[in-house]
């Protein structure tokens, strides 16, 4: 019995150890910062870029935000946009932890934003700021709670009839992106539609109602930036999800269907279950990612496109998530780190390069992300295998000793 104990440790303790995933992730972003110089250099042989300077467009991306003219507006604002991409990584990594490929975090991310903004949209809060928080409260719950459903649909089909969850999640995506447009488009809804604002199909800011997300004072600290406190939540509800994965009973046995659910069936984990509620949680993770995006008070959204093109944070949240390892507290920084190479993009244009060129860097990093497990089974190997050598060597010296001793003795 004590054996098996230690072998269960070791099962868990094995992909748990954080210097390598933070090695196979370090990885992934050299070699695409590497990729992105070589192609800055070969891209200055252009004649339409003979001006750029690829040294100087290298710095500028490492400088990321701190490049701009109002530093402090584009710090604000990089934080602000991390907030949806973490929730988005969280819903993908916590689904893959469970043997899981959840990709459909753009749909739920579109369902959690509708609920969010129909409840946020329909009552007016000007005149009462405590009322505000509450519809603001309450419209986070319904995102969460419509998140869930949605989550729940490829979960179910994928427990019970063993259906794969990846090409359910797909059709469900463009499902949930033509019912956001029908929801909207419909008369009843009309006064949701900003129509004095001169644009076209565009949905009303929770400006207008006073449900908006609270700031607390980090929009006038970054200079009228979209900071609200919803990083704040982000980064408490990574640290629940990491305690949930590492420190609860349900969690270990998430994780033990992750890693073979017939093993786990065979001990007495109800599969079905996990898989339920895993994909239920991914789904109000990310409907809870597109709540907080857009019960901003400065972010409006064109309804009647939304259709037309998924939101792209579900799909980077899958880079963000593998890229961290689908460690829920790498989460963060690993969509810190995407967005802060996106944020240096625009400041391209002053050393000759478009801010395209960030995007390809941080495609191929996305690329790369998916080799990430790669990357740790190759430092793992390299690892045991020096581990190995020097245990090889300390038993040939012993045995050498030892033998010396014997023919001494003999002597």
């Amino acid at each position: 019995m004590k054996k098996s104990n230690k072998q269960v440790k070791r099962l868990f303790s094995a992909p748990a150890d954080g210097l390598t995933s933070l090695g196979s992730s370090l990885i992934c972003v050299f070699i695409g910062l590497l990729v992105g110089f070589l192609i800055m250099i070969f891209a200055s042989f252009s004649s339409s870029l003979a001006d750029a300077d690829p040294l100087k467009g290298l710095g500028y991306l490492f400088s990321g935000p701190f490049t701009a003219l109002d530093k402090a507006n584009d710090f604000g604002n990089m934080v602000f946009y991390t907030v949806p991409l973490i929730f988005t990584s969280l819903s993908v990594a916590v689904a893959y932890k469970t043997g899981l490929f959840n990709i459909g975090a753009p749909g739920q991310f579109l369902m959690g934003t509708m609920c969010a903004l129909l409840v946020a949209l329909s009552i007016d809060s000007t005149s009462n700021a405590t009322q505000g928080v509450f519809i603001w409260i309450l419209a986070l719950v319904i995102a969460a709670i419509a998140g869930i459903l949605w989550g729940l649909i490829p979960g179910a089909l994928k427990a019970y009839f063993g259906i794969n969850e990846v090409i359910v999640a797909i059709m469900t995506n463009w499902i949930a992106a033509n019912i956001f447009t029908w929801v909207f488009s419909l008369d009843n809804l009309s006064f949701m539609v900003n129509k004095p604002g001169g644009k076209s199909a565009y949905l009303l800011t929770t400006s207008s109602t006073g449900n908006g997300t609270p700031n607390l004072g980090l929009k006038a600290l970054t200079n009228n930036s979209y900071l609200d406190i919803g990083i704040f939540l982000a980064v408490v509800i990574a640290i629940l999800c990491w305690l949930l994965m590492n420190k609860t009973t349900l969690g270990y046995s998430m994780r033990a269907c992750g890693l073979n659910k017939f093993s786990a069936r065979y001990a007495g984990i109800n599969d079905k279950k996990n898989i339920l509620i895993a994909m239920g949680l991914a789904g109000a993770l990310a409907g809870l990612g597109g709540a907080l995006y857009y019960l901003n008070p400065g972010i409006e959204i064109q309804y009647q496109s939304v259709y037309q093109i998924l939101p792209d944070y579900g799909f980077t949240g899958i880079a963000g998530a593998f890229l961290a390892n689908c460690n829920p507290i790498a989460c963060i920084f690993a969509a810190l780190f995407i967005r802060y190479i996106n944020a240096s993009g625009t400041n391209l244009v002053s050393v000759g390069y478009n801010r395209y060129f960030a995007d390809i860097i941080v495609a191929v990093i996305i690329y790369l992300a998916g080799f990430s497990n790669f990357f740790k089974g190759l430092l793992i190997r390299f690892k045991h295998k020096d581990r190995d050598a020097k245990q090889a060597s300390s038993l040939y010296e012993k045995i050498l000793v030892k033998g010396l001793k014997t023919k001494g003795g003999n002597e």
